[in-house]
């Protein structure tokens, strides 16, 4: 899915309102950061990868619960902001506004080249400021580090390797770095799968 953020070449400037009306007939996804409109490119295989492995533990773990994730096509409203993260849990999703959540309790990120700036600053600044969110999340798809970031620990950086093992607190699950990994192609994966072989 689309996560990769580019400025649009010229400057347009749009009302709350006009941004969530276009986006639900724009065939391209949009951020509205500070009234401005930001198209989102295509990922890569290994993006998908994460995300997808990440939605698919979340979903299974919270299959029977009130906490829901959602994947990339979901927005998080902070504030007049709008942001499409790679994966988000609600747990008091608002069903009067179906395009867009209001109170994650944890947001995922995969970085890319294009999107480590966004992702470390906007983003992280305008998520943490949201009342319900516990744990903000950073997985690098270049190489293998997943950095979390939690409310009760004041949002210090805490990175997760191979052969760790990450407990999710927001919403009680753990998972292997591997599982997170899973299937995806980099340097750090290739020899981590050689020696376990």
């Amino acid at each position: 899915m689309p996560t990769v953020k580019k400025k649009c070449l010229k400057e347009v400037f749009l009302s709350e309102s006009d941004y969530l009306e276009g986006e639900l007939i724009s065939d391209i996804k949009h951020e509205f950061i500070d009234g401005q409109v930001f198209a989102m490119a295509d990922a890569s295989g290994n993006h998908e990868r994460i995300s997808n492995n990440i939605l698919r533990k979340f979903g299974n773990h919270l299959e029977n619960e009130p906490c829901e994730p959602f994947g990339s096509d979901m927005k998080v409203k902070v504030g007049t902001n709008y942001f499409y993260p790679d994966v988000l849990v609600d747990c008091h999703f608002d069903e009067s506004q179906p395009y867009f959540a209001t109170s994650p309790v944890i947001i995922v990120e995969v970085l890319s080249n294009s999107t480590h700036q966004t992702d470390r600053t906007t983003k992280r600044l305008s998520y943490i400021n949201l009342p319900s969110l516990i744990e903000y999340v950073l997985i690098e798809q270049d190489f293998v580090d997943v950095e979390v970031m939690r409310k009760n620990d004041n949002w210090k950086s805490t990175h997760y390797f191979l052969g760790d093992t990450i407990h999710f607190e927001s919403i009680d699950l753990s998972l292997s770095v591997e599982a997170i990994y899973h299937r995806v192609h980099n340097d750090n994966m290739r020899v981590f799968l050689q020696n376990k072989a």
